[in-house]
């Protein structure tokens, strides 16, 4: 019995066809990716300058061909971001897919998002672009970095409490978007999610509403990096390491976020109540042995300082 690598439940194929059918309700297979990840990686080179969506990790653009049951790369008008393996650093894509189902449990919005196999059984991570509507409709981003008027090599000069100011310049209805923040900022904390630069902060503008866009580019990047060194990339608290629950509850959500005690506690006991679902989760994941013992490790270190006075 295999699993299915976009629902993680178990399948007679390599796809559930609940899996298949959130691609779309009209997709009865899907072939494998006929590249393998180095090959995928060259070909994220060979088209970067095409691609509208930049960083570190290696991104290609895709289509589903629903007729000929296959993702194709393009240039152009794609409606998934593909990501392969990459090659400094052990499973990403199983660690990123894993990641953005935690947040998807701990009630943060995330787009569709699984695993799609390639050559050599090599699984690629791939996500449906929220800034797509049809084949070419496109719905107006930006970054946080547009918005404080930084570029990407300057990303990281900025902070969380920057962050919360331009949530109250820029969106409709601030109080809702920082509520998301604090839950976001949290659960950052707690997967050991250390690069939250702006420009994995968006803003997204429809129905002349503008709010924070769906979460995007989460993963554990304390279990990825060989020697991690900060705890969150942009200070909070004028600190990016030794965080405690004082300085997410106290100073961030009631003194600079304005949040109720109620509505944090709320936050708090729905994020702890999540622990074992998480571990489930995990266990059941395309991570290694090895990386689910890391990510269980930095849970349980997080868990117990986020929650340690309780």
């Amino acid at each position: 019995m295999n699993r299915c690598p976009i629902t993680y439940q178990a399948c007679d194929g390599r796809y559930s066809a609940k899996g298949l059918q959130l691609l779309s309700r009209s997709l009865k297979g899907l072939k494998e990716l006929p590249f393998s990840a180095r090959e995928l990686r060259l070909e994220a080179a060979a088209r970067s300058d095409k691609m509208s969506i930049q960083g570190v990790q290696p991104k290609l653009s895709a289509r589903l061909n629903i007729k000929k049951q296959q993702f194709d790369l393009v240039d152009r008008d794609g409606r998934y971001i593909l990501k392969p393996q990459v090659a400094e650093y052990l499973e990403v894509p199983e660690n990123e897919d894993l990641t953005m189902r935690f947040a998807h449990l701990a009630g943060i919005e995330v787009p569709l998002h699984g695993l799609l196999y390639g050559r050599g059984q090599e699984l690629t991570y791939f996500i449906r672009r929220f800034d797509r509507n049809g084949r070419k409709a496109k719905i107006h981003v930006e970054d946080f970095a547009q918005l404080a008027e930084l570029s990407r090599d300057t990303k990281y000069r900025s902070s969380m409490e920057k962050v919360a100011g331009l949530i109250d310049k820029y969106c409709t209805f601030p109080a809702v978007e920082k509520l998301k923040l604090f839950r976001l900022t949290l659960f950052c904390f707690l997967v050991g999610n250390e690069d939250m630069h702006l420009k994995n902060f968006s803003v997204i503008y429809k129905d002349d509403v503008i709010a924070l866009s769906p979460a995007y580019d989460l993963l554990n990047t304390t279990i990825v990096l060989p020697r991690p060194e900060e705890e969150l990339a942009l200070p909070l608290n004028g600190k990016k390491n030794g965080l405690k629950q004082q300085d997410f509850v106290d100073y961030f959500g009631r003194d600079r976020l304005q949040l109720t005690n109620r509505i944090i506690d709320k936050v708090l006991l729905e994020l702890k109540q999540l622990r074992k679902s998480w571990e489930a989760l995990l266990a059941t994941s395309f991570l290694s042995a090895e990386m689910k013992r890391k990510y269980l490790s930095v849970l349980d270190d997080r868990f117990e300082r986020l929650f340690e006075q309780e």
